[in-house]
């Protein structure tokens, strides 16, 4: 049966978390960087553990005042120091909670960063990556992401957005610009079932875009999010499209959960 993962990011204050719990397959937990704290994430990760969920880390710039969603000018050693302090909090939560935490995938700007500038990707993937080798990168597929991931050798889960529009280059297009996020639900739906079946996205302008991507992203901070997200995983699954976890890959080979 063809599958395909549904995630959506969690612990940010929007009230909708058990709810999405009960719809995705990958929660991506705030790490109290953007958004989160040490009780909501023990919150999320026992609910995930109960209902079978795979839990992340959701990193991002520590600036909760814009939800981590402006690029900020820092040096680099400062940057990963914020993202080690978030992942470390994360990681001592999840060995309290019995918890696996399988995944990093990162927020907002830094997120569109990432997946624009390869370098950066190297630097913060790598630093994730000596405090823990097993773990996957969630990443925007076709993007420095996973171009950064499959150079140092992590494991990648390829990611697409069910509600964003894209440029012709693969790109998410920035909040800033008419459009770039959609709220029909007909036509999200739409774009799940096509990315599901054929591999493929519409960019803005019309592209066609090929896309390898087996985890789609469910926001949780737009109206009618979990309504939404229900009636995606209705219409998948009436396709014949089970919701599992992706497995992630090394080297393009299919590695099997932990």
């Amino acid at each position: 049966m063809n599958s395909i993962d549904l995630n959506a990011d969690l612990g940010e204050g929007m009230g909708a978390d058990d709810d999405l719990l009960e719809v995705v397959s990958s929660a991506s937990i705030a790490c109290g960087g953007h958004a989160g704290d040490a009780p909501t994430i023990r919150r999320i990760l026992k609910t995930c553990k109960a209902r079978g969920v795979r839990a992340g880390a959701h990193p991002g710039y520590a600036d909760r005042e814009r939800f981590g969603r402006f690029r900020l000018v820092m040096p680099l050693d400062q940057l990963l120091g914020q993202i080690r302090s978030q992942l470390f909090l994360v990681h001592h939560l999840a060995e309290e909670a019995d918890v696996s935490l399988e995944y990093v995938k990162l927020h907002g700007a830094l997120a569109n960063q990432t997946a624009e500038e390869l370098a950066l990707a190297v630097g913060i993937y790598a630093s994730i990556q000596t405090m823990n080798r097993r773990m996957a990168v969630m990443a925007l597929d076709n993007s420095e992401q996973v171009r950064a991931a499959k150079a140092l050798g992590m494991p990648l889960i390829r990611e697409a957005y069910a509600d964003r529009a894209y440029s012709a280059e693969g790109l998410l297009l920035s909040r800033t610009t008419d459009g770039a996020v959609i709220h029909e639900p007909e036509v999200v739906i739409g774009r799940c079932l096509r990315l599901a079946r054929r591999g493929e996205i519409v960019a803005v302008d019309g592209t066609i875009l090929q896309s390898a991507a087996r985890s789609i992203c469910l926001h949780g901070d737009t109206p009618g999010a979990v309504d939404l997200a229900r009636d995606i995983r209705r219409a998948l699954e009436a396709e014949g499209i089970e919701i599992a976890p992706a497995a992630p890959e090394v080297e393009g080979s299919p590695l099997p959960l932990a």
